[in-house]
């Protein structure tokens, strides 16, 4: 584990490099822009990871953010958040080079003005701590890692930082990529009307991808970077999204290529690009996103108000209805066979309740898990 010296060296040095405040996100005009919730799930070699909150009030700081691994071929989950450091601000996590090693960012909270990291190799088991000396942006693709460890990582201010290798992520040697004002001001990002960036991926060859809030209505914000310029990278969504304004709310690397989740509208579309070209699904009727996450082979799924959740199973799939989510749940799993967990929250409980593939299947009730809350402790 993260020790408590270790911590204190790091953000002691962050201090001393005088991070100044970050400005708030830009929304554009007739736009406002629109991110999804932090609390997601994500799957890498090690395991299956889910980002929760838990506890109390945020108001009062009794706000804790949790994570979760369920170890490749394990079906119980434990609890492994980094200790050592306030997470009352958020937690943003990242696959590894590989999917060997997960790279988790804390938010800042209470004055805190950078973001403190930390890394694992071990599913959770042990961590290394490092720091970004700026403010991680409030969405869940806010850090990103190539296959080769290249780490990106999107900040408030909607200025995005790169840092070589995992190794240099850890320690502190970040380095500006671009800044909105630079992105929006590029071809491809004035001919979309680029109001905000609000997530981050790696696509074919590691080419840095960003996705992001048009103006233009019909366009989708999806850039890569190669050489230094951004250039627009799709998808061109059909006719029937002409009127509506589109925002890119989430993306990943998929095989071969990159996924993307999309708001058009009053919907949702999911799109996957293979480098050479994008297939774009259906439209799912949305309402109010409080989660979302990508899966194995591409898959996405979303969790909706009035404990509605939709999920479509990668290119050319078709969204289904799962059955109404069990009160409380904060967050979905992918499961081996195509099914899901849902995390569902009460107070410092985990309680986690799984679904089939079947037409018939029910939610099942699987694991609880009492979470070590030391309510006041951060206020």
């Amino acid at each position: 584990m993260i020790s408590r010296r270790a911590w204190l060296a790091l953000l002691g040095a962050g201090l001393a490099a005088g991070c100044g405040t970050q400005s708030a996100p830009v929304t554009g005009p007739g736009l406002t822009v629109v991110t999804a919730p932090l609390s997601t799930s994500l799957v890498t070699a090690q395991g299956t990871w889910a980002v929760a909150v838990m506890g109390g009030s945020a108001a009062s700081h009794n706000n804790f953010w949790q994570l979760f691994v369920r170890p490749t071929g394990a079906t119980r989950w434990s609890l492994v958040t980094p200790e050592g450091v306030a997470d009352n601000g958020g937690l943003v996590a990242a696959g590894g080079a590989g999917g060997t090693s997960l790279l988790v960012g804390f938010r800042p909270s209470q004055g805190l003005a950078f973001s403190p990291l930390a890394a694992s190799s071990d599913a959770g088991r042990n961590w290394t701590p490092g720091l970004l000396d700026a403010d991680l942006a409030d969405v869940p693709d806010a850090l990103a890692v190539g296959a080769s460890g290249q780490a990106l990582a999107l900040l408030h201010d909607g200025s995005i930082e790169e840092a070589p290798t995992a190794a240099a992520a850890t320690a502190g040697h970040w380095s500006p990529l671009t800044t909105l004002g630079a992105l929006a001001a590029s071809a491809a990002g004035h001919s979309c009307g680029l109001a905000g960036v609000n997530a981050l991926s790696f696509g074919v060859n590691d080419t840095p991808m960003a996705g992001g809030s048009c103006v233009r209505r019909g366009v989708a914000g999806v850039f890569a970077e190669s050489g230094g310029a951004w250039q627009a990278a799709g998808p061109a969504l059909p006719a029937a999204f002409g009127g509506d304004q589109v925002q890119v709310i989430g993306l990943a690397s998929a095989p071969g290529g990159t996924a993307a989740l999309m708001a058009a509208g009053t919907h949702l579309v999911a799109a996957w690009s293979d480098g050479a070209g994008w297939t774009v699904s259906a439209p799912v009727a949305a309402g109010t996103v409080r989660a979302s996450g990508f899966g194995p082979a591409g898959s996405v799924w979303v969790l909706l108000g009035g404990g509605r959740a939709e999920a479509i199973g990668g290119t050319g799939g078709a969204w289904r209805a799962l059955p109404a989510v069990p009160t409380g749940t904060q967050t979905l799993a992918p499961v081996t066979g195509g099914g899901y967990d849902a995390l569902a929250v009460s107070g410092s409980r985990l309680t986690v309740w799984q679904l089939g593939m079947t037409a018939t299947a029910s939610w099942v009730q699987t694991q609880v898990i009492d979470v070590p809350i030391e309510y006041g402790s951060s206020g």
